[in-house]
C-alpha cells in the first residue's frame, strides 16, 4: 500500500499541483502563528511547549484517522494515505521557480532570472552574474527537493506512515517559519524548532545524499561529502549540497568557504581538490535529471520492499 500511495500521490501532484494557499496550509500557518504569539516569552522551554502544541495534535489526529479508517475498510485507509502524501509533498511548490529561472537563462533574459530568484529566495540579486544565479538556484533546488520530496518519503515509509510524513512537514515548517528574520521570534524560542528538525532530518538528509551519489557521479559525490560538507552552517544541508555538488560536477561553494582557501583548493594544495566546474545554465538541466533519477531510485527501492513484504 505504501508504494502505490506514494506513486499515486506523485502522479496527482504532477497533474494538479497543490496551491500554497490551500486550506490545510492556511490552518497550519494560523496554528503556528497562534502558538508562537501565545508562548514566545523569550525562553527555550516556551519554544518546546509551542512546538509540541502545534506538532502533537496534527500528528496524532492523522494517525488516529488512519487507524480508524483502516479498521473500517482497507480502501479508505489507502485513500487517506494518498491524501496525506499529496498534501505533504511539495514538488511543484518550488519547481516552478526553478523552471522559470532555467527558461529565462535559456532566453538570455538575465533581469527576469534575477527577479524570479529574488522572489524565491529573498536574496539581493541586483547585477548578479549568470554563474551566481545558477549556483544559488541549484543550492535552493537541492535543499528544496530533499525537504519537499525525499524527506517526506522517508518519514512516510517508516512505521509511523502518514503521521510520520505530517511530523516531518510540520517540523520543517516550524523550523523555517519561526526563524525567519521578519518573524519577530526570539532566538531562544525558535532554537528548539531548529534543533528538533535537525534531528528529524539527520537520517533522511544522508539517505538523500547517498541517493544523489548513486544516480550521479558517485566518486566525486562521496569525496565532496567527506571534504566539503563543512562549508555550510547547517550540517544536514552541508551533506546534501556537498554530495549534490559532486554528483552534478558543479562547484557549489558554501558561505563558510574562505575565498583564499578556495584558490588553494582549486590548485590542489593541502591535498584537497575543489570538486566540479563553474555553474552554467546547462547545469540546471543536469540537476533536473539528477533529482528525477533519485526519485526513481527511491521508488524502485520502495517497490522491492513492498514485494518483499508481500512474499514474506
Amino acid at each position: 500500500m505504501t508504494f502505490f500511495s506514494v506513486l499515486l500521490a506523485l502522479i496527482l501532484e504532477q497533474m494538479r499541483a497543490l496551491s500554497p494557499g490551500n486550506l490545510v496550509s492556511a490552518l497550519l500557518q494560523y496554528h503556528a502563528q497562534w502558538a508562537a504569539q501565545g508562548f514566545d516569552a523569550g525562553k527555550q522551554k516556551h519554544g518546546v511547549l509551542a512546538w509540541l502544541v502545534v506538532v502533537v495534535p496534527w500528528t496524532f489526529a492523522v494517525a488516529l484517522v488512519y487507524y480508524a479508517l483502516h479498521h473500517i475498510n482497507f480502501a479508505l485507509a489507502f485513500l487517506w494515505n494518498i491524501a496525506v502524501v499529496y498534501f505533504t509533498l511539495g514538488f511543484r511548490q518550488f519547481s516552478h521557480y526553478f523552471t522559470d529561472i532555467h527558461l529565462a537563462l535559456n532566453n538570455d533574459d538575465m533581469p527576469r532570472a534575477r527577479e524570479i530568484l529574488h522572489e524565491w529566495t529573498g536574496l539581493d540579486t541586483v547585477d548578479m552574474p549568470v554563474s551566481e544565479i545558477v549556483r544559488l538556484t541549484l543550492i535552493h533546488a537541492v535543499v528544496a527537493s530533499h525537504r519537499h520530496v525525499f524527506g517526506v518519503f522517508f518519514w512516510f515509509i517508516v512505521p509511523f506512515g502518514p503521521a510520520g510524513a505530517v511530523l516531518y512537514r510540520i517540523a520543517e515548517y516550524l523550523s523555517r517559519q519561526w526563524s525567519q528574520p521578519g518573524a519577530e521570534r526570539t532566538e531562544a524560542f525558535s532554537s528548539f524548532a531548529q534543533r528538533a528538525f535537525f534531528v528529524i532530518d539527520w537520517v533522511p538528509a544522508r539517505l538523500t545524499a547517498l541517493g544523489f551519489a548513486i544516480v550521479g557521479n558517485f566518486e566525486d559525490a562521496i569525496y565532496a561529502w567527506r571534504n566539503h560538507a563543512h562549508q555550510w552552517p547547517d550540517a544536514n544541508d552541508g551533506v546534501l549540497l556537498a554530495a549534490g555538488s559532486g554528483a552534478l560536477g558543479a562547484r557549489l561553494s558554501g558561505p563558510l568557504a574562505e575565498p583564499s582557501s578556495l584558490d588553494a583548493l582549486s590548485a590542489g594544495d593541502s591535498g584537497l581538490v575543489q570538486v566540479g566546474d563553474d555553474c552554467t545554465p546547462r547545469t540546471l538541466q543536469s540537476a533536473v535529471g539528477l533529482v528525477w533519477r533519485a526519485v526513481i531510485l527511491w521508488m524502485l527501492l520502495l517497490l522491492m520492499l513492498t514485494i518483499a513484504v508481500w512474499l514474506a
